[in-house]
């Protein structure tokens, strides 16, 4: 066992399967006490089971770490917090939560149902936000803490997954907010888009060029978590870990701009204006009408 986190308590949800296994034994290995969270759910939500989790809590321990079950549902409100409430119980503090719960209902958006966009936005979406909330709460009061949100690139945009797109792109925003909010109080704020193979992202409609291991992604996770990570003032930032390949995302911002004489544009002067003067920012997954 390693000591990049030792002495921290860190949560992860989604921890029984996949990514979010990796970055719980990971962290464990490195010295940190692990809430492991799972809902234990089938890929699209399904039949949930606790002992999940529990499989993960016996590898930790069987490795001689410590580490401990929440099978609760973070979708709820009830769920996140239990997931803090937890690790405050058994350990008096929370240094780091890792929020990789998510599901997948994958449709075309003119055949999407209602609880299909429910479902994977209460799942990625709110319940990065029930866990973020419990545990900002905590971390104010300590002037200390980590929070890390599972985007990907997605985020982009889907053509069979504008529910799950939009999730993620709303846990970006979210990641960004936490920064903004929580930088005063010592606490910290990044997203991590993995690409890995997982249950998940064989269901991908689309081919992955760069692809690595959970374990890849788990390296990236731990080190964020660290106080090698604050020391470097790292927060508000998405990162991909693919393989053998880290990128970093671009911030939101203006590309160009134009301005009306007079202050007030009119239709016909914007048709005028926009096209050759502010245009497009192509996109980049954008390949032709009905691509």
């Amino acid at each position: 066992m390693g000591n990049f986190l030792s002495g921290k308590v860190v949560a992860v949800t989604g921890a029984g399967r996949g990514i979010g296994r990796a970055a719980a034994l990971a962290a464990a290995g490195e010295g940190a006490r692990v809430v492991v969270n799972d809902y234990g759910v089938a890929v699209d939500g399904s039949a949930p089971a606790s002992e999940v989790a529990e499989a993960v809590v016996k590898e930790i321990t069987a490795a001689g770490g410590e580490a401990v079950a929440v099978a609760d549902d973070i979708s709820t409100m009830a769920g996140g917090q239990r997931v803090v409430e937890v690790a405050l119980a058994q350990w008096g503090r929370l240094d780091g939560v890792v929020c990789g719960a998510g599901i997948l209902r994958e449709r075309m958006l003119f055949n999407m149902t209602e609880e299909e966009w429910d479902s994977v936005l209460a799942t990625h979406l709110k319940g990065t936000f029930t866990v973020f909330r419990a545990a900002s709460a905590v971390m104010r009061q300590q002037r200390s803490g980590t929070l890390i949100g599972f985007t990907s690139g997605a985020h982009q945009g889907s053509v069979t997954q504008a529910n799950y797109s939009a999730a993620k792109g709303g846990v970006v925003s979210l990641v960004r907010s936490a920064a903004l909010g929580l930088h005063r109080y010592g606490v910290t704020a990044n997203a991590v888009a993995p690409v890995a193979r997982t249950r998940m992202s064989v269901r991908v409609p689309a081919e992955l060029r760069d692809i690595g291991e959970p374990e890849d992604v788990a390296a990236l996770v731990v080190y964020l978590l660290s106080d090698a990570a604050k020391a470097e003032g790292i927060t508000g930032q998405v990162y991909t870990v693919a393989g053998a390949k880290i990128a970093l995302w671009a911030q939101p911002r203006e590309v160009r701009a134009a301005y009306a004489e007079g202050g007030s544009w009119t239709p016909g002067r914007i048709a005028e204006v926009l096209p050759g003067t502010v245009g497009v920012d192509p996109m980049p997954l954008l390949k032709g009408p009905g691509a």
